[in-house]
């Protein structure tokens, strides 16, 4: 079985400003990864070129075996981008609306089939917005957006999950039955990478942590990272925990 994702010996710059070096690394189907780093240190843009967003300036990534920039079967991937709660909250349909969104890259212009309905339905009952599903996604709370985002994930019958700080904004009762969530769906088989600052929360969820600040750090198993140097490496000696963003 192909990797979700390899990335090797990837570089990227905006401009002069070199975002990413030299980073290599393997996530295989069915990790649950945590990725972190200083404010500023690649993050987003490493996932970026994970996803086939971006181009590596050198280097080459795959998705599940194929060159990204070659990658045509999208909804394998599932992304939930940097603040798309707050952009969420400007969109003028419902939540039913937004999951069935997730089925267009099956049907196209044709009109969706029971089964695809029932594949809606049962996206809404898995993250627990079933009763939520003809509310408008500009109601909701933080936390409830972001559970209808992966539900449209869901619907695509995304392998990969991707999410870049999605607990931002969210309350600590929420972020935890958020993280629940994805405990459960990465059980389920979905490969998940997740972007968050908060190492606490993290490390007692997945099951990898990739390090970065431009250079990758550490990349393994949770318990090896926790007895590693890798963070304070990364984040300089005087940050010997990391800084937590608040709402």
């Amino acid at each position: 079985m192909n990797p979700a994702v390899t990335v090797e010996d990837v570089t990227f710059a905006y401009g002069e400003k070199v975002a990413v070096e030299d980073v290599s690394l393997s996530i295989e189907q069915g990790d649950f990864l945590g990725l972190i780093g200083p404010n500023g240190s690649g993050k987003t843009t490493l996932l970026h070129l994970m996803l086939g967003l971006r181009r590596p300036d050198s280097g080459s990534v795959e998705l599940f075996g194929e060159p990204a920039k070659q990658f045509e079967d999208g909804q394998r991937i599932g992304y939930v981008a940097q603040r798309s709660t707050d952009r969420g909250g400007t969109m003028p349909i419902t939540v039913r609306e937004a999951v069935t969104m997730g089925r267009f890259a099956h049907v196209g212009h044709s009109r969706l089939s029971e089964a695809d309905q029932r594949i809606v339905e049962e996206a809404l009952e898995t993250v627990e917005v079933a009763d939520l599903a003809d509310r408008r996604i500009n109601q909701l709370s933080g936390g409830q957006r972001q559970r209808a985002f992966i539900a449209r994930a869901l619907a695509s019958e995304a392998d990969l999950l991707a999410l870049d700080e999605p607990t931002v904004g969210v309350d600590a009762e929420s972020r935890e039955q958020f993280y629940g969530l994805l405990d459960d769906l990465n059980r389920q088989g979905i490969t998940i990478i997740l972007i968050e600052h908060d190492i606490d929360v993290l490390t007692k969820h997945v099951d990898k942590i990739a390090c970065i600040n431009t250079k990758l750090y550490h990349h393994g198993d949770t318990a090896s990272f926790l007895e590693s140097d890798a963070l304070a490496e990364a984040y300089g000696a005087a940050h010997g925990i990391v800084e937590h963003d608040h709402p």
